[in-house]
């Protein structure tokens, strides 16, 4: 049996003769939690809703679950659970009250459910307090128990962490992990900051302007803005003999023209030089190189603006 939860191909959308989606294609596996990147405009909402059906693309199609046929994705979709822009929640209404409304619109029988929901995002304490007398991280906790209703195998989050404090965000970072973790959730959430799903996602696709431009997992986004030493000498084996004798050291690479990133010593720039130099190893460059989150971010929409 496929693990693939998720492919689109080649899906366009347009409004009003303007391209908001362009070609996209991307696959998630079973158990990935994908973070979808895109700064706000950049289709990520247009793309959940024609995943979740609230909008039909102009062309490409979707697999879900492993059924291709239109009439039988409908169906699938009842597989999934989402919060797509800003939940609908009833203010004056309790916890309880807004989760029972949504069992209802969803036909599950029986409100056993609820309370089970509930304690899955450690809200059971808080089922009759009034949604406006919550915390805004609790009321999106609140809209994570609603999607949660019906045990979706696959959970659509768009924005879901936008405008929370750092602690929110980190506590909805956690329970995320523990749907995934704990309960088999597959997970695709859309945010416009690449920091604040970095230790989250498993899998990251970057989406400007409507298009894909990039898909990366989480080793290789650490392996971008991994900070280093850049180092170009006369010869970079010689170099590597003396990284590993004289500085106990085999955190490096060696890459063509005699460069050599080395991932040690970050702050120690001053003691390479010397001790390279001291073993007749003569040192052209050498300097700190690495890029934060959001400047990676930045730099791979910049070489898009740049096509």
């Amino acid at each position: 049996m496929s693990d693939t939860i998720l492919k689109l191909n080649n899906i366009t959308k347009k409004y009003n003769n303007v391209n908001v989606l362009k070609d996209i294609s991307m696959t998630i596996k079973k158990g990935q939690i994908y973070g979808l990147i895109g700064l706000n405009g950049a289709g990520k909402s247009t793309l959940l809703k024609i995943i979740t059906g609230l909008s039909i693309p102009d062309s490409g199609s979707i697999e879900l679950f492993g059924e291709a046929e239109k009439s039988k994705i409908e169906a699938q979709r009842r597989r999934i659970g989402t919060i797509i822009e800003k939940p609908a929640l009833y203010e004056n209404k309790s916890v309880y009250e807004n989760m029972n409304i949504n069992r209802l619109q969803k036909g599950i029988p029986g409100e056993s459910a609820i309370d089970k929901t509930l304690s899955m995002v450690s809200l059971i304490e808080l089922k009759n307090n009034k949604v406006k007398n919550l915390s805004l991280g609790s009321k999106q906790r609140v809209a994570i128990a609603m999607a949660l209703l019906g045990e979706p195998e696959l959970l659509i989050l768009d924005e879901p962490i936008n405008g929370l404090d750092p602690i929110k965000v980190i506590e909805i970072r956690d329970l995320l992990k523990k749907l995934s973790r704990e309960y088999g959730i597959t997970i695709l959430i859309s945010s416009h900051i690449l920091g604040e799903l970095y230790q989250l996602a498993s899998y990251y696709g970057i989406l400007h302007k409507g298009k894909l431009v990039q898909q990366l997992t989480l080793k290789e986004l650490k392996d971008r803005c991994k900070k280093y030493v850049h180092i170009k000498v006369d010869s970079a084996a010689n170099a590597a003999v003396v990284l590993s004798k004289k500085l106990n050291t085999e955190e490096y690479n060696i890459l063509p023209d005699n460069i050599i990133n080395l991932y040690d010593y970050i702050d120690e720039t001053g003691k390479v030089t010397e001790t390279l130099v001291k073993e007749g190893i003569r040192v052209e460059e050498i300097m700190p190189r690495g890029e934060e989150l959001e400047s990676y971010f930045a730099s791979v929409i910049g070489r898009e603006e740049d096509v």
